[in-house]
């Protein structure tokens, strides 16, 4: 398999597939493509019709989209361990996966993904909206699965996923949560995988400009 991937600073939607393939040891080939440059659609094209990332290659199929990519690996590698045993579990961690997927619109624009900058922004009522409500969905979970491990639905699953790259934005941002909220960004910034991309997006150099929102905090 092969898993194209963007700058690990600025690509939320990236690093969704590859925590998932990480966090379960899966064998795959990366290929990373910057965000920068005029060829991009050009580059990206030689990867997907989409001319997006992330982009899974698995022989002759060509899967594009996050979630679409985590389904697969799941399905085909993982005999659905991607997902909570529980169809009852299941089909909540599929619901709030898919409105991290459509939704949170205010939160993605105003607060890009940009692990290497700490920020300070003032955000939206609607952002501000957007953010009771990602602390609703982690503290329900929690809530919810408590005594099962610290993960959403207590063992690491797709859900958890589309919810990491909020994290990271909540962390450059300084945005202040429950104590629930707090706990599950804990759990996320203390995992392995997820700090071997902060690292790695920590050496990175090149800066999208647009991506870049908010005032430097002092160091």
């Amino acid at each position: 398999m092969k898993l194209v991937i963007a700058n690990r600073n600025y690509s939320s939607w990236s690093l969704r597939p590859w925590l998932l393939m990480s966090e379960f040891r899966l064998d795959f080939d990366l290929i990373e493509e910057s965000l920068a440059g005029d060829d991009l659609s050009k580059r990206l094209g030689r990867h997907s019709p989409s001319c997006k990332v992330p982009v899974l290659i698995d022989g002759d199929l060509t899967v594009w989209d996050s979630l679409a990519i985590c389904e697969y690996v799941s399905e085909q590698y993982l005999s659905g361990k991607g997902w909570p045993e529980s169809p009852a579990s299941r089909a909540q961690a599929r619901a709030i996966s898919a409105e991290m997927h459509s939704s949170f619109m205010a939160l993605r624009s105003e607060m890009p993904m940009n692990i290497r900058a700490k920020r300070k922004i003032t955000p939206s009522l609607a952002a501000r909206a957007d953010v009771r409500r990602v602390d609703q969905v982690w503290s329900d979970c929690r809530q919810q699965n408590a005594g099962r491990g610290d993960w959403l639905f207590g063992k690491f699953s797709i859900a958890d996923c589309m919810y990491v790259p909020v994290v990271l934005r909540f962390k450059t941002y300084g945005i202040t949560l429950s104590e629930p909220g707090q706990l599950y960004m804990d759990t996320v910034l203390d995992n392995a995988s997820v700090k071997a991309w902060i690292g790695a997006a920590l050496q990175e150099t090149e800066i999208i400009p647009q991506d870049e929102a908010g005032e430097d905090l002092p160091a």
